[in-house]
């Protein structure tokens, strides 16, 4: 049994961490990330853990992957609340918070299917502004529609 002091995962010597996973999500990003298992990176998961900030959380740790700060947009998108943790030779280098962009173009489709975005022979790509951060809720430029957490999940992870 853990004292609760001792680490859960060991330190990483190169690669990404997130943290401040909403409890649950964590396969959902991977999913997003197209991590499988496979990839040849080293992979460490851990769910349900306790935590402060957000009662229950999930972290994973990746070593041998540095995400980009644009990867950073799409996991905003299901976990808004996480931090991105870049480490280099056992040192977080470059620490970013996951924030919903406050526009989204082009990377959903709107679920209006008398949207404008949704007619083949228009070449307008969807547009969504965020009208809330945690959780994400985005609204269509065009039409109007608004698009829940729920939404954009599985849309992101149907494509993924």
């Amino acid at each position: 049994m853990r004292s609760g002091k001792e680490p859960i995962l060991r330190k990483i010597k190169d690669g990404t961490i997130i943290d401040h996973i909403p409890a649950g999500q964590a396969l959902n990003l991977l999913r997003l990330m197209a991590i499988t298992g496979r990839e040849g990176f080293t992979l460490a998961l851990v769910m349900n853990v306790e935590s402060r900030k957000l009662g229950r959380k999930d972290i994973i740790k990746v070593e041998g992957l540095e995400l980009k700060p644009e990867d950073t947009d799409k996991i905003a998108l299901i976990a808004p609340m996480a931090t991105i943790n870049v480490v280099r030779n056992y040192e977080v280098v470059e620490k970013r918070k996951a924030v919903p962009p406050k526009v989204v173009e082009g990377a959903l489709k709107c679920r209006n299917p008398n949207c404008i975005t949704n007619k083949p022979n228009e070449p307008i790509k969807s547009k969504f502004r965020t009208i809330s951060y945690n959780p994400p809720k985005l609204v269509c430029e065009y039409c109007g529609h608004v698009m829940t957490h729920e939404d954009i999940v599985k849309q992101l992870l149907s494509e993924a």
